[in-house]
Protein backbone atom coordinates (compact mmCIF):
# COMPACT_ATOMS: atom_id res chain seq x y z
CA UNK A 1 0.00 0.00 0.00
CA UNK A 2 1.57 2.89 -0.89
CA UNK A 3 1.92 5.86 1.96
CA UNK A 4 0.57 9.16 0.99
CA UNK A 5 2.61 12.04 3.48
CA UNK A 6 0.57 15.57 4.09
CA UNK A 7 2.07 18.70 3.72
CA UNK A 8 0.65 22.19 4.94
CA UNK A 9 0.53 23.00 0.76
CA UNK A 10 -1.02 19.88 -0.03
CA UNK A 11 0.64 15.98 -0.60
CA UNK A 12 2.58 13.41 -2.00
CA UNK A 13 2.93 9.39 -2.56
CA UNK A 14 6.29 7.74 -3.80
CA UNK A 15 4.88 5.74 -6.77
CA UNK A 16 8.15 4.18 -7.26
CA UNK A 17 12.33 4.04 -6.28
CA UNK A 18 15.13 2.84 -7.85
CA UNK A 19 18.80 2.81 -7.11
CA UNK A 20 19.27 6.51 -8.77
CA UNK A 21 15.64 7.88 -9.39
CA UNK A 22 12.44 8.39 -7.07
CA UNK A 23 9.10 8.77 -8.90
CA UNK A 24 6.63 10.64 -7.03
CA UNK A 25 2.68 12.33 -7.45
CA UNK A 26 2.44 16.03 -5.50
CA UNK A 27 -0.61 17.39 -4.91
CA UNK A 28 -0.58 20.96 -4.62
CA UNK A 29 -4.04 22.78 -3.04
CA UNK A 30 -5.43 25.86 -4.58
CA UNK A 31 -2.81 29.00 -2.88
CA UNK A 32 -0.09 26.14 -2.41
CA UNK A 33 3.54 27.06 -2.16
CA UNK A 34 6.16 24.84 -1.51
CA UNK A 35 9.31 26.64 -0.23
CA UNK A 36 12.16 28.19 -2.56
CA UNK A 37 14.50 25.57 -1.89
CA UNK A 38 17.58 24.19 -3.60
CA UNK A 39 18.62 20.34 -3.60
CA UNK A 40 22.59 19.56 -3.46
CA UNK A 41 22.67 15.66 -4.56
CA UNK A 42 19.74 15.41 -7.08
CA UNK A 43 18.16 17.23 -10.38
CA UNK A 44 14.58 16.94 -10.50
CA UNK A 45 11.96 16.41 -13.44
CA UNK A 46 8.36 17.52 -13.06
CA UNK A 47 5.55 16.77 -15.27
CA UNK A 48 2.11 18.75 -14.90
CA UNK A 49 -0.58 15.92 -15.08
CA UNK A 50 -3.63 18.56 -14.23
CA UNK A 51 -3.83 22.24 -13.72
CA UNK A 52 -1.66 25.29 -13.81
CA UNK A 53 1.63 25.48 -12.21
CA UNK A 54 3.85 28.56 -11.37
CA UNK A 55 7.37 27.60 -11.31
CA UNK A 56 10.33 29.61 -10.25
CA UNK A 57 13.96 28.46 -11.03
CA UNK A 58 16.81 30.94 -10.41
CA UNK A 59 15.28 34.59 -11.19
CA UNK A 60 13.08 32.97 -14.07
CA UNK A 61 8.87 32.51 -13.80
CA UNK A 62 7.36 29.36 -15.85
CA UNK A 63 3.75 28.61 -16.34
CA UNK A 64 3.07 25.58 -17.29
CA UNK A 65 -0.27 23.54 -17.88
CA UNK A 66 -1.60 20.31 -18.42
CA UNK A 67 1.15 18.33 -19.68
CA UNK A 68 4.05 20.70 -19.74
CA UNK A 69 7.30 19.07 -18.34
CA UNK A 70 10.33 21.34 -17.18
CA UNK A 71 13.64 20.04 -15.78
CA UNK A 72 15.46 21.61 -12.05
CA UNK A 73 19.32 21.34 -12.48
CA UNK A 74 20.78 20.33 -9.21
CA UNK A 75 21.52 22.83 -7.24
CA UNK A 76 19.41 25.04 -8.21
CA UNK A 77 16.95 27.46 -6.27
CA UNK A 78 13.15 26.45 -7.30
CA UNK A 79 9.41 26.67 -6.22
CA UNK A 80 6.32 25.15 -7.17
CA UNK A 81 3.10 26.82 -6.78
CA UNK A 82 -0.44 26.28 -7.74
CA UNK A 83 -2.18 30.12 -8.26
CA UNK A 84 -5.29 28.18 -9.75
CA UNK A 85 -8.30 27.21 -8.13
CA UNK A 86 -8.29 23.21 -8.85
CA UNK A 87 -5.11 20.81 -7.12
CA UNK A 88 -2.45 20.67 -9.07
CA UNK A 89 -1.08 16.73 -9.67
CA UNK A 90 2.96 16.89 -10.74
CA UNK A 91 4.29 13.31 -11.41
CA UNK A 92 7.93 14.50 -9.67
CA UNK A 93 11.09 12.31 -10.62
CA UNK A 94 14.65 12.83 -8.53
CA UNK A 95 17.40 11.58 -10.08
CA UNK A 96 20.69 11.43 -8.30
CA UNK A 97 23.41 9.60 -6.13
CA UNK A 98 21.98 9.97 -2.91
CA UNK A 99 18.09 10.62 -2.81
CA UNK A 100 16.88 11.82 0.57
CA UNK A 101 14.04 13.88 1.53
CA UNK A 102 16.57 15.70 3.80
CA UNK A 103 18.69 16.83 1.07
CA UNK A 104 16.86 20.26 1.00
CA UNK A 105 17.74 23.62 1.64
CA UNK A 106 15.22 26.22 2.13
CA UNK A 107 15.63 29.87 1.45
CA UNK A 108 12.08 30.99 1.84
CA UNK A 109 8.92 29.14 3.54
CA UNK A 110 5.51 30.74 4.04
CA UNK A 111 4.51 27.97 6.51
CA UNK A 112 8.07 28.71 8.62
CA UNK A 113 9.48 25.47 8.49
CA UNK A 114 13.36 25.13 8.56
Amino acid sequence: MKSIVNKPWGSFEIIDEGEKYTLKKIIVHPGGKLSLQSHEHRSEHWLIASGVAEIIIGEKIHNLKENDNIFIPRGSKHRLANLGSDNLIVIEMWFGDKLDENDIKRYEDIYNRN
